[in-house]
């Protein structure tokens, strides 16, 4: 019998359990997707349906962790010490051989380069070898289109990525025509949130450890008064769907320097109002995030770009995992009458499946299928869409105040 080995897989796949042969006659098209843009060693295989027949994760979440940040060398020296068995142990699990395979999808921009490049050297050597066609993904893309798999989601549809490395307002009109209406003009969420727990030094609290930056700052958030220090909301007084937050990270930094003086703190030792910080800062972050995105609701309602009927927000990226993010983005959903879709959390975070769903939707459209004779590059910058952040900007759009209080 075919091994059923679907990780988990909220389908219903027991059909797919026959012989290898029956199986065989009535298989849909099948791809292998391989993400390595950044941190983690991703591959998964599925079918045309979203069904998840295999799928392994190296994480290097630990050893970046240990040193303070993610060290790009380190990261290329883990994906090419893991890429191999990560993608045998997707297939694998899948039961699919190689030359079953319809097509291999692999993440080519954008990212850190020499992650990038690990990714793309192996499936070029894959492709080759098993003479299977070749679907370069846009990381973006494939985490704005990951929601497809889950739920029958029409174009088009507003979307909000927010990870370590992105932070970006789009509408999505197509599985590769998008509209950017607004992009962070410094770091991103996810990465202000790690430096703000690495400043904190959450490293060395006892319930943080293994935690990344942002978990540890929602997790301490959850019992600390937001109220407790005042940060001021980025860019408040511009109109566009931009984000900034760098100045955030400079007021709490000079927030915990003064306290660290009051309490006769060493660096590296914890406060004792570490969870208001948290809190606060949290709240903070969240808060622009809400109101950019209120923001780009009300212009794409107001330039007709988003349906009259059943009109959706879709909150993807590693730091769409935040509980308190998503409750507030439903306040705002609530009250501009969009539905608010967010993939489950092990889908947020860089993924295969993600990167296999996004070759499975070109397939199914003929868009961006390279021979494996030809040549690829990888793409470390790469903007998503059409820039409309201008015109944005033009429109002016005051947004009405909402109360954002989430209780914890």
């Amino acid at each position: 019998m075919f091994p059923c080995a679907l990780n988990g897989a909220a389908r219903s796949w027991m059909k797919y359990c026959t012989p290898r042969r029956a199986f065989s006659a009535v298989r849909p098209r099948l791809v292998l997707g391989i993400e390595t843009s950044c941190d983690e060693t991703g591959a998964a295989v599925i079918d045309e349906t979203g069904v998840i027949l295999g799928e392994s994760l190296h994480s290097q979440k630990q050893t970046h962790l240990d040193a303070g940040g993610i060290i790009p060398t380190v990261a290329q020296r883990l994906h090419r010490e893991n890429i191999s068995r990560v993608v045998q142990e997707a297939l694998d699990r899948s039961g699919i051989e190689p030359g079953e395979l319809t097509a291999v999808a692999t993440t080519v921009k954008p990212g850190l380069a020499l992650s990038l490049g690990i990714g793309l050297h192996f499936s070029l050597q894959f492709v080759r070898l098993h003479e299977k066609p070749f679907i370069p993904i846009h990381h973006m893309e494939a985490h704005a289109l990951t929601v497809r798999m889950l739920h029958p989601v029409d174009f088009p549809f507003l979307v909000l990525l927010v990870s370590g490395g992105h932070s970006l307002l789009a509408l999505a009109k197509g599985i590769d025509d998008f509209l950017l209406l607004g992009q962070t003009l410094d770091e991103a969420a996810g990465d202000t949130l790690d430096k703000i727990a690495r400043r904190l030094s959450l490293r060395n609290h006892p319930e943080c450890s293994t935690l990344s930056g942002g978990q540890a700052i929602e997790l301490l958030a959850k019992e600390g008064d937001r109220l407790a220090f005042h940060f001021k909301s980025p860019m408040w007084q511009l109109y566009d769907c931009n984000f900034s937050f760098a100045g955030l990270r400079n007021q709490v930094t000079l927030a915990i320097g003064k306290k660290e003086r009051e309490e006769g703190v060493e660096k590296g030792q914890l406060l004792s109002c570490v969870k208001d910080i948290a809190a606060a800062s949290q709240h903070t972050l969240v808060s622009h995030i809400a109101k950019r995105t209120h923001r780009a609701i009300l212009f794409c309602k107001s330039k007709g770009l988003l349906p009259q009927h059943n009109p959706t927000l879709v909150v993807s990226g590693g730091v769409a995992s935040n509980e308190y993010i998503r409750r507030t983005l439903k306040i705002v959903t609530d009250a501009t009458g969009l539905h608010l879709l967010c993939p489950p959390s092990k889908f947020c975070t860089d993924n295969g499946v993600m990167i296999a769903w996004n070759g499975i939707e070109r397939l199914k459209q003929g868009k961006g299928i390279m021979s494996h004779t030809e040549e690829v590059i990888y793409e470390p910058k790469a903007p998503l869409g059409l820039d409309i952040t201008s015109e944005v900007k033009d429109a002016a759009i005051k947004v009405p105040p909402l109360r954002l209080r989430i209780n914890s």
